[in-house]
């Protein structure tokens, strides 16, 4: 197996881009293998590492579907359902909490 080439934070050669790189510029990987990496120090953890994979043979992203966005709205939507007491919260409930704000401060909203 070949080793990547490594390049320091910031200085990868033109023509390599990390994953939300190639988002920005409207591409995905598209199956091919990573390029390259690149690292940046830190002081407690090991290095940060981003993966690079060749611009030029980046493919195209895929185009949201009508079934995707329908299935978008649909997980959303239900992230907005508060578990308790089954009203739509009006905003996505937090994971922290895990229900609507009323529902996890009720003594709170007597007081109010």
């Amino acid at each position: 197996m070949a080793t990547l080439p490594v390049y320091p934070w910031r200085l990868a050669p033109d023509g390599l881009a990390t994953r939300r790189q190639l988002r920005a510029m409207g591409l995905r990987p598209g199956g091919q293998d990573v390029a390259a990496q690149v690292e940046r120090s830190r002081r407690r953890r090991g290095p940060l590492v981003a993966y690079l994979y060749a611009v030029e043979q980046a493919k195209p992203v895929r185009p949201m579907t009508p079934a995707k966005w329908a299935a978008l709205a649909k997980a959303n939507a239900a992230r907005r359902i508060c578990p308790d007491c089954r009203r739509d919260a009006g905003y996505i409930i937090p994971a922290a909490l895990g229900t609507c704000v009323p529902c996890a401060y009720p003594e709170e909203q007597r007081a109010a």
